[in-house]
């Protein structure tokens, strides 16, 4: 009964009796949400675009932040630095497409995700020749990125909220809610989902899939680069960051592979579950497992919903 209680009821009774730590708590798990939700938007576009697990994805993040970062220690201007990995992002998608993806149109699924993991390793060793190993300072204040805290009293307590957590969370939603309607709305976001329904069919209608597939991997770089600025603002900037992008995979199976709403939704419920866990009911199972309970989470939704939460249902029919 002791341990059951410890398990079951002390933790609800220590949120009621210091509301502060649990308001802080929840603030930290819906920050990491969101940012969880920009690293599974960038798997999102790629998967929406050709059916396939960008598993490049977690390594286009710290090549970006890395590429921003080593052009600013050369010299190079904050926001010329910027401007350049954008454009850097830019030829990446275009050589992406001209040398994986269009020499390997209509091959099977499996074919393309083992090119994914081709490009993993030739960016980790590239980023790794060009910048080196050691991890950088990301050049947050330089790009206007805030440091410091805003504290509120809360429930005679402080809640303290982080002002590159705030600045993190406004410009993640403001470009996950650009890219949903950007690719739901537009025709370049009709054009996207028949592509991944069939490259055939979309050839057939004149959709030209090199100006689809460039356009997405270019926007899936865009969102690693944004990644990189704040994962690497909020700690440095290292090839460790790509362990993060495994995060992705909980809030996919969670949103749904192909649903942008899904990413933000999944990111959310895995951020301050995690956070919540790890808080309330490390000390019982030990700690450090927010490191895993994210994919216990996951497990458990694909038991009673394996589409996920906006996923699409397959039928299939004999």
């Amino acid at each position: 009964m002791d341990i059951l209680y410890k398990a079951f009821i002390d933790p609800f009774m220590q949120m009621g009796a210091a509301p502060d730590l649990f308001v802080q708590t929840l603030w930290d798990g819906l920050v990491a949400g969101v940012l969880y939700s920009l690293i599974a938007l960038g798997f999102v576009l790629i998967f929406k675009a050709s059916g396939v697990f960008n598993f490049a994805q977690g390594i286009m993040v710290v090549f970006a932040a890395l590429t921003l970062v080593g052009l600013h220690e050369k010299g190079v201007p904050a926001y010329l630095a910027l401007a350049i990995t954008i454009g850097i992002m830019f030829l990446l998608a275009v050589g992406v497409e001209k040398l994986m993806l269009r020499p390997l149109v209509n091959q099977p699924d499996i074919i393309l995700f083992m090119a994914t993991f081709g490009l993993t390793y030739f960016l980790i060793g590239f980023g790794e020749l060009i910048f080196g190993g050691d991890p950088k300072v990301m050049i947050a204040t330089q790009l206007g990125l805030p440091r410091g805290a805003i504290d509120f009293k809360f429930a005679g307590g402080f809640v303290s909220l982080q002002k590159i957590d705030i600045a993190a969370t406004i410009i993640a939603s403001i470009m996950v809610a650009s890219l949903a309607i950007f690719f739901q709305k537009t025709r370049i976001g009709r054009a996207l989902r028949a592509v991944a329904d069939s490259h055939k069919a979309a050839l057939s209608v004149g959709i030209s899939l090199e100006q689809i597939w460039v356009i997405v991997w270019f926007a899936a770089g865009l969102v690693a680069l944004a990644t990189g600025i704040m994962w690497g603002a909020r700690s440095e900037v290292s090839f460790a960051l790509e362990i993060i992008a495994l995060k992705a995979l909980p809030v996919l199976i969670l949103g749904g592979f192909t649903s942008i709403p899904g990413a933000i939704a999944g990111g959310v419920i895995i951020g301050v579950g995690e956070k919540i866990g790890e808080f309330y009911w490390g000390p019982l199972l030990g700690s450090g497992i927010e490191t895993w309970l994210a994919y216990v989470i996951a497990l458990v939704f694909l038991l009673f919903r394996p589409q996920g939460l906006f996923g699409e249902k397959i039928i299939e029919r004999i």
